[in-house]
């Protein structure tokens, strides 16, 4: 690379970054968002729930395997087909119960959730007015003398 190529790119980088700094917005304190007390709570629940849906699809999926593996048994001819579909039966009852302790374990993972979240949402004070407006100035206006 030429010496004048490098420099057009080191320009044109120092005119982006300075051009990129004049329009960052600026965060005051009275415009930034207040936090959503318990929302990493709330995102951990939403989180389990979206992991049991997926491993009860698999649950569901996996019992269907079996009932069918139990018809192939049913409808095989004694010898090796036989032999070959209660192995097949045995691999789909195995995955079934590894599946079921998994979505038991997500079925605990899913209340500890709820529970953590629940114990936030009690310490968390509700936001209720509890001054009234009052019709009297609590300040008094000061007049610029004459």
């Amino acid at each position: 690379m030429s010496v004048s190529t490098r420099l057009g790119g080191l320009a044109a980088t120092a005119a982006l970054v300075a051009g990129g700094a004049m329009f960052v917005p600026t965060a005051n304190a009275d415009e930034a968002p207040a936090p959503v007390p318990c929302a990493d709570q709330q995102a951990k629940v939403d989180k389990a729930e979206a992991a049991l849906e997926r491993v009860t699809a698999v649950f569901a999926r996996q019992q269907t395997r079996v009932v069918k593996a139990k018809k192939v048994v049913a409808q095989a001819e004694a010898g090796r087909a036989k032999a070959a579909a209660r192995k097949a039966l045995a691999d789909a009852k195995q995955d079934r119960d590894e599946t079921k302790v998994t979505k038991r374990a997500q079925q605990q993972r899913l209340a500890k959730a709820q529970e953590r979240l629940a114990t936030c949402e009690a310490a968390v004070p509700t936001e209720t007015p509890t001054e009234t407006p009052t019709e009297t100035p609590t300040e008094t206006p000061t007049t610029a003398p004459a």
